[in-house]
């Protein structure tokens, strides 16, 4: 006997949304509570279609746009909201310079919403220029001059000996 639609979203969600975290706290720059609300978010919104979602070829892209789509949205709500973060997420100790990890946050943190969604599209997510403009719902050409302009504000803010990691 098959799977009935909530165990298949289930396991979809069981299997997505550890990546789906860790695409949002990049998003939200380091605030773990924000990225656990707009995964929690994502999910609802995927779950209420599922049906439809799960029939397409590509539900991981799917989930990873909504998830981009809430992050925005949410940012635009609030926009004149700050929220201080005093944790970052934990993350599997990998051999790398912890202060490097908080530096490079707190340079996303700084850039706007927009360039901070096309820099984890483009780079994180390692999706194309067509399907970050597609995700976000813009030209092919602003997504290009984001990233250039969030590329060279990260340049700036991480100094000449960071510099390496903002390279397009």
């Amino acid at each position: 006997m098959g799977q009935g639609p909530g165990e298949d979203f289930a396991e979809f969600a069981a299997a997505r949304a550890g990546h789906m975290y860790r695409s949002a706290c990049l998003l939200t720059a380091g605030d773990t509570h924000l990225a656990e609300d707009l995964v929690q978010e994502a999910l609802g919104r995927i779950y209420l279609r599922w049906g439809r979602v799960s029939r397409v070829g590509n539900p991981a892209g799917y989930a990873q746009t909504v998830l981009t789509r809430t992050f925005l949205a949410h940012r635009r709500r609030f926009s004149s909201s700050e929220r201080a973060r005093d944790s970052f997420p934990e993350l599997a100790d990998t051999g790398a310079d912890p202060s490097l990890r908080l530096t490079l946050l707190d340079a996303l943190a700084r850039l706007p919403a927009k360039d901070r969604a096309v820099v984890v599209l483009r780079y994180w997510e390692d999706r194309s220029i067509h399907e970050t403009a597609d995700t976000l719902n813009m030209s092919s050409a602003a997504v290009r001059t984001r990233c250039v302009r969030a590329l060279a504000r990260l340049r700036e803010l991480l100094g000449e000996e960071l510099a390496e990691y903002a390279r397009s």
